[in-house]
């Protein structure tokens, strides 16, 4: 479903936005952030802004507050449970650790001011779909 999350203009470069997607049940915890680097998937004049589940791939490690900016690079991780790691400029590639998937990526849409999640690139954590049936 197509999800209000955040504005632009109110998002400070390196810094989350907290969000649930694609609704509020388990594994459903994400971010949104403002890279300063150009990044796959990236919304906004600098394709800067990126979307990610908070939730490792490999056995669901919480990651909430594990974005680190070192140089250029925009990681995720590492995972307490096994130190997964993905690159968020690269539709958030591992790139170490015991995770063998990507972790998912939130696709965004961005209307004026307004950042709308749309989709979820990948299968979040502990889910056989991504939408919970009601």
């Amino acid at each position: 479903p197509r999800k209000h999350i955040a504005k632009m203009s109110e998002l400070n470069e390196n810094v989350p936005l907290d969000f649930n997607y694609p609704d509020n049940g388990p594994n459903s915890q994400a971010f949104v952030v403002k890279m300063g680097e150009q990044a796959g998937g990236g919304i906004g004049n600098k394709k800067d802004v990126v979307a990610f589940s908070y939730l490792c791939t490999h056995q669901g490690g919480p990651l909430i507050g594990a974005y680190k900016v070192r140089g250029d690079q925009r990681v995720l991780g590492q995972c307490p449970l096994h130190l997964s790691t993905y690159d968020l400029r690269r539709h958030g590639i591992i790139v170490s650790g015991q995770a063998y998937q990507n972790i998912p990526q939130v696709l965004l849409e961005l209307d004026g001011d307004d950042i709308y999640a749309v989709g979820v690139m990948g299968l979040l954590y502990g889910r056989n779909q991504n939408l919970m049936e009601s």
